[in-house]
């Protein structure tokens, strides 16, 4: 029988920007304020959506 694995929460990737940012920003976010930007909007699942994509990608300020 095949043993599950067991999953443990990896850290999101990051994505280091020059200044465009001041604090760290997920991805989830980005999307959520760019289609509120153009109107759409959100559904029942977007606050999940953005969550999920939160955890897999981060973007941040680069180091100086």
């Amino acid at each position: 029988m095949k043993q599950k694995k067991e999953s443990t929460p990896s850290q999101p990737y990051r994505i280091r920007l020059p200044v465009f940012i001041d604090d760290d920003i997920g991805l989830g976010d980005v999307l959520s304020r760019a289609t509120s930007a153009v109107g759409i909007r959100p559904c029942g699942g977007c606050k999940q959506r953005a969550a999920a994509l939160n955890r897999r990608l981060v973007f941040s300020r680069s180091r100086r």
